[in-house]
């Protein structure tokens, strides 16, 4: 079995510049770029929030928010065919779900995002990710 080309791959984001070269390196292994699917996981609102109380802030206005901002982080040419989702969440759960879902032959994202926590090898998300995805991992160390 080739590693290259890839049908689908998936690259979850954190609008991190490590997650950006993440979706970079995606591009380069599939033949059609709306073969790679990008995600960011929003982690669930309590129902004690503030904005949810008061129904300022629901879901829907949360994932219209973050997918009108990752269009505009990914505006340039080379990222207009790409695939976008926002879904709600557990991080790693989500991604290795959303993976099985859209039969992902690769699942590409940085050792570490934007919050900096750090595990002994791999961030905590990632370690999550490979554990539960069905198909190969590639992890990237900046």
């Amino acid at each position: 079995m080739s590693w290259l080309p890839k049908q689908n791959v998936l690259v979850p984001v954190d609008f991190s510049e490590q997650s950006i070269k993440a979706v970079d390196l995606a591009l380069d292994l599939v033949e059609d770029t709306s073969h790679v699917h990008v995600v960011h996981v929003l982690p669930p609102v309590s129902y004690v929030e503030p904005g949810v109380v008061w129904i300022v802030d629901d879901d829907d206005a949360r994932r219209h928010r973050l997918k009108l901002a990752l269009k505009e982080r990914l505006a340039s040419p080379q990222y207009e065919k790409v695939q976008l989702h926002v879904l709600i969440g557990d991080p790693g759960e989500t991604i290795a779900d959303l993976a099985a879902e859209l039969k992902a032959d690769l699942i590409v994202l940085p050792s570490h995002g934007r919050t900096g926590l750090k595990r002994l090898l791999i961030g905590s998300v990632a370690e999550r990710v490979v554990r539960l995805a069905h198909c190969p991992v590639l992890v990237l160390r900046t």
